[in-house]
C-alpha cells in the first residue's frame, strides 16, 4: 500500500487489557467511526502492514480495538506509535457540500479578488466551527470554515475561495 493511498485516522496509544486489545488515539470526528472498516493499516514511517478490525469498545477518551493477529499485551504494547490508516477509496463518498479535511489540506485559498492567501496546512475544531489554517511563508491565518466566509471549494481545481482580507 503507498502512503499516498492512506489516510491517517489516528495511532496506536498502548496495550488495553491483557489479550492483545490496543488503545486507539482516534483522529476522527467521530472516533468509533473506526469500526466501519474491516481492515486498518498499521506501520510507521510508511511502512504498512494490514490488520484485520475484530472487536471494539468505545472509551471515554479512546477507542480499544482487537486486531486479528495480535495476541497478548505484549503484542499490543509493541504496537504503541504504530499510526492507523485507511485507504481513501474505501471512504463513503460525503454529501453534497461536505469535505473530509484531508481533502482540503494542500489546497489554495484565494480571496474574493482573486489574491492568493496560501495554502491549507491544516484544520482545526473549535466547537463553533471548523478553521482553515491557511500559511504562506511565515503567515498563518485562521479562516473560519462556514458558509459566510467560505465562497466556493473546488477539489478538482485545488483552489477555496474565501470572503477574507488580507488584513484579518
Amino acid at each position: 500500500m503507498r502512503d499516498n493511498d492512506l489516510v491517517i485516522m489516528g495511532y496506536v496509544r498502548g496495550a488495553f487489557g491483557v489479550r492483545g486489545w490496543v488503545k486507539i488515539q482516534a483522529n476522527t470526528e467521530h472516533a468509533d467511526s473506526l469500526f466501519d472498516y474491516s481492515t486498518w493499516w498499521l506501520g510507521r514511517d510508511g511502512d504498512w502492514k494490514p490488520y484485520r478490525f475484530e472487536d471494539g469498545l468505545l472509551q471515554p477518551k479512546a477507542i480499544a480495538a482487537k486486531l486479528q493477529g495480535v495476541d497478548g499485551r505484549e503484542a499490543a504494547e509493541a504496537m504503541r506509535g504504530c499510526e492507523i490508516a485507511i485507504p481513501r477509496s474505501e471512504f463513503p463518498e460525503p454529501d453534497e457540500d461536505e469535505f473530509y479535511w484531508t481533502d482540503l489540506i494542500g489546497l489554495e485559498v484565494f480571496t474574493v479578488d482573486a489574491v492568493l492567501l496560501g495554502k491549507v496546512a491544516e484544520l482545526m475544531e473549535t466547537g463553533a466551527n471548523d478553521v482553515l489554517v491557511v500559511v504562506d511563508g511565515e503567515t498563518r491565518r485562521l479562516i473560519p470554515f462556514v458558509d459566510a466566509v467560505v465562497k466556493t471549494v473546488e477539489l478538482e481545481a485545488g483552489r477555496i475561495t474565501v470572503d477574507w482580507g488580507l488584513d484579518y
